[in-house]
């Protein structure tokens, strides 16, 4: 992996290398392996800012993902050039756009494969619990400001909606009892899986404690006629503190699309909802998809 350091403003490269270990089950870069280099740049990009000021060190902790869109897939042998750059700052957090550009290095052809916004909050080395102040950044135009605080805000309003969301227990569902379940409901497509975190699963500042454990769950929650949205909760458990009882800690929406051998889209069958709740986050999920859509296609017009 190198590292390029831009000192006219505040963003960074990171190249590497994909291997045959970063493949998924059809043998093109897992998803996973794309979002963790992602999330290195931003964090990269976002301490190195933090600590530009005097006081406290500090080390950028990921606080949401704004949105990640995977446009084309990657493959082994290609070179992946991740570009993270802070476009807007608040007093406690930092918004990165990050751009992923695959290399083919035989052939010398490029292609940008993934877009994602992420946010990051400063937290202390001394202190986990303590926010750190965060620099402000120079804008070319006052306009990229103003943007900034507009995507700020909405983002930060989506997360007081997500805590509401944040009350939602998943009941965990058997291999056995999957199988009595009617195909394409909710329950039929609901998983769990339950991992024990060791130290290479810790970042930076060591947030996935070694000893904690997590239970992630997902769910169906909106089918297009070629895409699915999943709702995935992670709740921990700490076993040393198992007095602090069990937290959710992260939630978030996944988009995938089902693909044949050649990697072109394969129909999806519809969802059969059961009851009003299914039926009320199938809606929300139809309008996100619809946003996001509407997102995709506006990109897609401003590019040259």
């Amino acid at each position: 992996m190198s590292l390029l350091n831009s000192q006219a403003s505040p963003s960074i490269q990171i190249c590497r290398i994909m291997r045959p270990d970063d493949a998924n089950i059809v043998g093109n870069v897992h998803g996973g392996t794309i979002l963790k280099m992602i999330e290195e740049a931003g964090c990269i990009i976002g301490t190195r800012h933090c600590n530009t000021q005097k006081g406290d060190r500090c080390v950028a902790a990921l606080a949401r993902v704004e949105r990640t869109d995977f446009l084309y897939p990657m493959f082994i042998g290609e070179v992946a050039h991740v570009s993270a750059e802070i476009t807007y700052t608040s007093k406690h957090s930092v918004e990165v756009q990050v751009t992923v550009l695959s290399e083919n290095i035989v052939t010398g052809a490029k292609k940008v494969t993934n877009k994602a916004t992420l946010w990051y909050v400063p937290l202390s080395l001394q202190n986990v619990d303590k926010t750190i102040e965060v620099p402000p950044i120079e804008y070319s135009r006052p306009e990229q400001e103003d943007l900034g605080k507009k995507r700020y805000e909405a983002q930060k309003l989506e997360r007081l909606e997500t805590k509401e969301r944040n009350g939602d227990v998943i009941t965990h569902v058997s291999l056995s009892e999957r199988h009595t379940k009617e195909p394409y409901t909710v329950a039929f497509s609901q998983s769990s899986l339950i991992h024990l975190i060791g130290p290479s699963d810790c970042t930076l500042l060591g947030f996935v404690h070694g000893g904690c454990v997590i239970t992630v769950s997902g769910r169906m929650t909106f089918t297009s006629n070629k895409s699915m949205e999943i709702e995935v909760f992670v709740d921990a458990d700490p076993l040393v503190e198992a007095d602090k009882g069990k937290y959710r800690a992260v939630t978030a929406f996944f988009t995938y699309i089902s693909l044949d051998k050649d990697n072109k889209p394969l129909p999806v069958p519809p969802l059969k909802l059961n009851g009003e709740e299914e039926q009320k986050r199938f809606e929300e999920g139809k309008a996100r998809y619809l946003q996001n859509k509407a997102k995709r296609l506006a990109d897609k017009e401003r590019q040259p």
